[in-house]
């Protein structure tokens, strides 16, 4: 208590004071942990005479960002996510100090100012926090709920800012995260207990594979080298992960299937094995397509505009197809749209058809590429046998395969 009685009478007044308490603030929400246990002590030490409302007030802004640094450690050993929230979390509170450091004279008097109408208002008596102990513990009170109350309205409009600083402050590579195993695990359970984590788990693993598809037209649009081989790179590095991912699923269905099944379950789980090796092959293509860009690329065989128009309609007819893939692995066995999905895989069939015969029809003509045309036609054609196994999910799920 006399720590802070000397270091108020030395400290004088100002901006310059004030920040010296927000730092005091802080530092003591650091020690103790706990920005509770700090706001006590504040109250503690004003109930006492030790400290005036104005440093107070100051010391409070402090504990605000003090609490930040329990986030921060806790982060240290979290994924990108978590060290990202942290961030925001310390960001949010330090900025919402910084404006209020520059208002703190006005927005004080402003406070007390509606603390004493309030008082008069309830018939409570003359608000005053020089005589009043309990009057001053009620000033400290508001002003920390008020200050995080106008923090949060006034932050709200500069959220998306927030997150765009604390992604830039904390690098991470958005996918890496979410392309493994994460709902079933080591734990015995009955096969009926554990076929809703089958479930969300091969609905993970189409959400996984669908990803391809947006590697694929990234790879296959961009003009930039580095960026066209990052993305062919992205391919086959998931082509790899789709591997891991049905060997793990595989082995925990077949676990399961040691042990006495009902009916209904055996004919679900032998529908995720399905589903599961028709993903895997989705991410086989996706490879085998990779190999054909780096081949045209290191050739140099070039598409003429429409062929490239072409190859990006069998593209955008996959996306369509994946999103219906995936809203079907999301559904329960009797609710999946499987009319969507073969309709979808009509339109790429069609599609496929048209451009097969388009591009057969085209060779032999003046200033039509031949090794173009072959590219091109692996191209589609590979781009169709995607949407095979696609609407072979869908199909598994109902049961038709």
């Amino acid at each position: 208590g006399n720590f802070f009685k000397i270091l108020y009478e030395t400290a004088g007044s100002g901006i310059l004071a004030t920040l010296l308490f927000v730092l005091v603030g802080t530092t003591l929400t650091i020690i103790v942990q706990s920005s509770s246990a700090a706001m006590a002590i504040t109250l503690t030490l004003c109930a006492n005479g030790l400290v005036p409302f104005e440093i107070a007030i100051a010391m409070v802004l402090g504990e605000n960002i003090g609490t930040t640094i329990t986030a921060q450690i806790a982060a240290i050993v979290g994924n990108y996510n978590a060290k990202r929230s942290a961030r925001i979390h310390a960001i949010f509170n330090i900025f919402g100090v910084c404006w209020m450091v520059l208002i703190l004279p006005w927005f004080s008097n402003a406070l007390l100012s509606f603390m004493n109408t309030l008082f008069d208002s309830m018939g409570w008596g003359n608000f005053d926090i020089i005589k009043g102990d309990n009057h001053l513990l009620y000033a400290i009170s508001a002003f920390h709920t008020s200050f995080n109350l106008f923090n949060v309205a006034l932050m709200l409009w500069f959220i998306p800012y927030l997150a765009k600083l604390a992604t830039m402050l904390v690098k991470g590579k958005e996918e890496e995260e979410d392309v493994k195993i994460k709902f079933i695990n080591n734990i015995i359970r009955t096969p009926e207990l554990a076929i809703d984590e089958v479930h969300k788990e091969t609905s993970h693993f189409g959400t996984i594979v669908s990803r391809m598809n947006e590697f694929c037209v990234k790879a296959f649009n961009t003009t930039d080298p580095k960026k066209r081989n990052k993305h062919i790179g992205k391919l086959k590095k998931y082509e790899i992960i789709s591997d891991e991912i049905e060997i793990e699923i595989t082995e925990y269905i077949t676990n399961l299937s040691d042990k006495p099944l009902t009916p209904d379950t055996s004919v679900k789980l032998r529908s995720y094995l399905n589903i599961c090796n028709d993903l895997e092959r989705i991410g086989d293509v996706y490879f085998q397509i990779a190999t054909t860009l780096e081949h045209k690329t290191d050739h140099k065989i070039w598409f003429n505009p429409e062929q490239r128009k072409n190859i990006n309609k069998m593209l955008q007819k996959l996306d369509q197809a994946f999103e219906v893939m995936k809203l079907n692995l999301n559904s329960q066995f009797s609710t999946v749209k499987i009319d969507d999905a073969a309709a979808i895989e009509k339109e790429i069939n069609q599609l496929r058809n048209k451009l097969r015969d388009e591009n057969n029809d085209s060779l032999g003509k003046k200033d039509y590429n031949v090794k173009s045309a072959l590219i091109y036609n692996n191209l589609f054609s590979s781009l169709e046998r995607v949407g095979d196994h696609i609407i072979n999910v869908s199909e598994s799920i109902v049961g038709e395969i």
